[in-house]
């Protein structure tokens, strides 16, 4: 099934990846027509912010293959600081938006690394930023990426029903951390 066209060609899944959900369909075809409305003919210079924020709603940027040189190259754009592309043809309530991490405040807790110091403990991310989109003014994805070039998406609730299949090593991640965490403390009773 063809997911969008742009002027690099069809956004396809790469064989190796389960087909497009059937509940997918609607998403399917508004990003297919988004698509059509985007696509030139003329090779565009800059980072095009379209296609950058169709790939990061998709259940793997890395699942299709058109989608890999773009949010690769928008990492290391974001590394060297330049801004986020913007896609002014996104319509209504479509958006993504970059910030950069800070632990332990804007940093998943199963990425956050505490190390001990002389004065007291200082905290560290394994990411560098994230990169949130937002999809009918509703979030939707939220990708941590680094300046190696690692990633990893969150996707909310919604974006899960919506696909049935996405990447899901964030969700593992968080599983593993939550059971490396030490038991509570037996809570006393009062009688």
């Amino acid at each position: 099934m063809e997911l969008c066209t742009t002027s690099a060609g069809p956004l396809t899944p790469r064989r190796d990846h389960p087909a497009p959900h059937s509940k997918q369909a609607p998403i399917a075809a508004a990003l297919s027509a988004a698509a059509l409305l985007l696509g030139t003919n003329t090779p565009a210079l800059a980072l095009d912010g379209c296609l950058v924020l169709l790939c990061l709603a998709a259940p793997s940027w890395r699942a299709i293959p058109q989608c890999v040189p773009p949010i690769t190259q928008l990492w290391r754009d974001l590394a060297r600081g330049r801004a986020f592309p913007s896609c002014g043809m996104a319509g209504g309530g479509n958006a993504a938006s970059h910030a950069w991490a800070s632990a332990p405040s804007f940093c998943p807790p199963q990425y956050t690394r505490i190390v001990d110091g002389p004065n007291g403990p200082r905290y560290y991310c394994d990411y560098t930023g994230a990169v949130a989109v937002t999809v009918n003014g509703q979030a939707f994805a939220r990708t941590w990426w680094s300046i190696s070039g690692d990633t990893v998406t969150d996707f909310s609730p919604a974006a899960k029903a919506m696909f049935g299949r996405w990447d899901r090593r964030f969700d593992d991640d968080y599983a593993a951390w939550l059971a490396s965490r030490p038991p509570a403390p037996p809570v006393e009773s009062g009688n």
